[in-house]
């Protein structure tokens, strides 16, 4: 009987299952090159982004131990189309995510950004290796192309044929390309992507493997933006059941139950380049 066992190579990834070696992604090509110089260049990206004014008990509820929200309890709720995606032989998907703008301050870090709460994306790969490798709070959905008429665009997402979200935007007119205003940031204060990263330990429910915040960081100079549009923009998260989702129906239900006091505008952009995100830290 054969003893020979595989042992696992250092400095590469691994992502279930091991058993066939390293698995290629966003930070590890198939001969374990980056993908650096691509990435100057690629995906082309459009982001449709939806803003309004919420309740501040609400938000400060979806914040983990150590987060405190900033500013006004404004939500943001984004789609975004990525096309010839480097990490995937050309290929893209779709992503719809929500946030709002917090403080983090741990033992040793202190940092500012928006807490992304929950990302949807319609292709398995990016989700494994997002949730896996970078601590992203990923699930699926579907997120067909939108459709346009009349000068409004529309969105929806679904799971398994339910639909669970609508996004709308009218009057969009082109505004000039600029940099947004750099934030009034204290001394020592990171700037950057906040997520929360739990992973459940087997056999031991209700007990963590990994639970804690992690950044990525905001500096991502590949990114070149080419339009920029705003305008006005409305979004529903549809109260759902558990028939309806039975692994997501917590997760839009509580979106649905957020107060939408006013919208504070929408915008499109559309840009290209990306970073793999390796420069992703835990905070501590």
């Amino acid at each position: 009987m054969s003893t020979k066992n595989y042992s696992f190579l250092p400095g590469k990834i691994y992502r279930q299952p091991t058993h066939f070696g390293p698995q290629a992604g966003p930070r590890q090509g198939p001969d374990g090159r980056l993908f650096d110089e691509e990435n100057k260049e690629w995906p082309k990206q459009t982001d449709w982004i939806v803003n309004f004014l919420s309740n501040e008990d609400q938000l400060a509820a979806l914040c983990p131990e150590g987060f405190s929200l900033v500013g006004e309890p404004v939500v943001t709720v984004s789609l975004t189309d990525m096309r010839g995606i480097p990490w995937l032989a050309g290929r893209g998907y779709k992503m719809l995510g929500v946030s709002f703008n917090a403080y983090f301050e741990g033992k040793e870090d202190k940092a500012m950004g928006p807490l992304l709460t929950v990302l949807w994306e319609n292709l398995a790969d990016p989700i494994a290796s997002g949730r896996e490798e970078i601590g992203f709070s990923k699930v699926y959905c579907e997120l067909p192309d939108p459709w346009e008429f009349d000068g409004t665009t529309r969105f929806a997402a679904s799971w398994l044929g339910f639909t669970f979200f609508n996004m709308e935007l009218t009057d969009m007119k082109p505004i000039p390309v600029a940099e947004p205003a750099a934030p009034d940031v204290p001394e020592g204060v990171e700037l950057g992507l906040l997520h929360y990263r739990y992973m459940p330990k087997v056999g031991e429910f209700g007990t963590a493997d990994a639970s804690y915040p992690v950044i990525t960081p905001a500096a991502n100079p590949n990114v070149k933006v080419t339009e920029m549009f705003a305008g006005k923009g409305t979004i529903k998260f549809h109260k759902t059941r558990w028939e309806d989702m039975p692994t997501q129906y917590h997760i839009v239900s509580g979106l649905a139950a957020l107060e939408i006091k006013e919208y504070r505008g929408a915008m499109i952009r559309h840009y290209s380049g990306s970073k793999d995100l390796s420069d992703q830290r835990i905070l501590r």
